[in-house]
């Protein structure tokens, strides 16, 4: 039985809580196999009406800012993790009430906090984030190893004297990537920090395990981690994001017009600059149910959205029948980093945000309206 979406005002985001369990099945069948701990990674997926359900299954959350931080403490209430590029002064005190693992970008953040972490009524454990110089990622916009990066530091910076009070190691090289991209990695991070690592309490693998894509080989996930924490003695903390949602969601668009110009468009209440943006940075071409690529079917439309941005274009698809306004078109894989990069552009309204599952139906978390726009003003 499919979800239906014809009952749904558009546009909408609709998380499927079934697809979102069997993911998470996926995850916790890694820590426990594993021996490691999985954290959601809120960058990437912070609907926290699904904090509970996580719960469940992962160790608890990572963070990127004091926001993410507060949130994950406060709807998920088990461990949260923290890595910044940079931390405010005047925010370091209450993130240190929420975290229970701060990661330092540099050795000179590192000497700029380590006193008030060692002050601090609470026992946080502190790490550095690496970079092993090595990364398969082919596009720059996502590569946190390419020349010149700004993310952690390199082993010829390194010395024992300089790690002294650090518990642990972090580094992040992947981007949707499968386990091989991840033992490559290992390989370097054990050349360039292998004998650092005999000194740590723990290691944090990063984020862009996709974990739960069908091809993604779990169990030489399983055994690198099994060696590397047998071999060092060491705890390891995965933080997938994309990877805990991933084909869980959907966007609901309604067709407001089509013409001709050159070739067949349609203009949608749903914005690939709006509500979909990593279409636009990434890029890539989000599957719409029912569809086909260009010239497999009759039509093929050119589909953007409607605002003034010209290369507001989510892509060219073809459909069996020309599409009238009013038709609902459905975009596959729309959970992760939509709900947590969308705007206002244009004055343009967000999605609505439901969940559903087949035994309740759908479940309205939220709605936006004009005072969400200008609020942000």
């Amino acid at each position: 039985m499919g979800i239906p979406f014809e009952k749904i005002p558009t546009p909408s985001y609709v998380v499927d809580e079934d697809l979102l369990r069997k993911n998470l099945e996926r995850l916790q069948y890694v820590e426990q196999k594993a021996g490691c701990h999985i954290l959601l990674a809120q960058k990437a997926f912070s609907m926290y009406s699904t904090f509970p359900l996580i719960a469940k299954y992962l160790s608890g959350v990572t963070s990127s800012s004091l926001f993410e931080a507060r949130l994950g403490y406060e709807e998920m209430g088990k461990e949260v993790h923290i890595y910044a590029p940079a931390y405010k002064e005047e925010e370091f005190e209450e993130i240190m009430t929420y975290c229970d693992h701060i990661v330092f970008n540099s050795l000179q953040q590192w000497g700029r906090y380590k006193e008030k972490v060692a002050n601090n009524v609470k026992k946080i454990g502190c790490g550095l984030r690496i970079n092993p110089e090595y990364s398969e990622i082919t596009t720059d916009l996502y590569n946190p190893c390419f020349p010149g990066s700004r993310f952690g530091e390199k082993s010829s910076q390194l010395s024992r004297e300089a790690l002294e009070g650090l518990e642990g190691l972090h580094f992040h090289t992947l981007c949707e990537q499968n386990a091989d991209a991840l033992i490559h990695t290992l390989e370097r991070v054990e050349e360039k920090f292998g004998k650092y690592l005999y000194d740590m309490k723990w290691l944090n693998m990063g984020g862009g395990h996709h974990i739960t894509r069908e091809d993604y080989e779990v169990e030489a996930l399983i055994k690198v981690i099994q060696h590397i924490k047998k071999k060092y003695d060491l705890e390891i903390y995965l933080e997938p994001g994309e990877a805990v949602a991933l084909n869980t969601g959907y966007l609901v668009a309604t067709v407001l017009d089509t013409f001709e110009n050159d070739k067949l468009l349609g203009i949608l209440d749903a914005s690939a600059a709006c509500h979909m943006p990593d279409v636009l940075e990434m890029p890539y071409r989000p599957f719409i149910i029912g569809s086909g690529k260009e010239g497999e079917y009759p039509y093929t439309y050119r589909l953007g959205g409607a605002t003034c941005l010209a290369g507001d274009v989510i892509g060219d698809y073809s459909f069996k029948k020309p599409l009238q306004p009013g038709d609902k078109l459905v975009f596959c894989d729309m959970a992760h980093y939509t709900m947590v990069k969308n705007n206002t552009f244009n004055g343009v309204n967000l999605p609505s945000i439901l969940l559903y599952s087949e035994e309740t139906g759908f479940r309205l978390i939220k709605e936006f309206a004009y005072e969400d726009f200008k609020s942000r003003l």
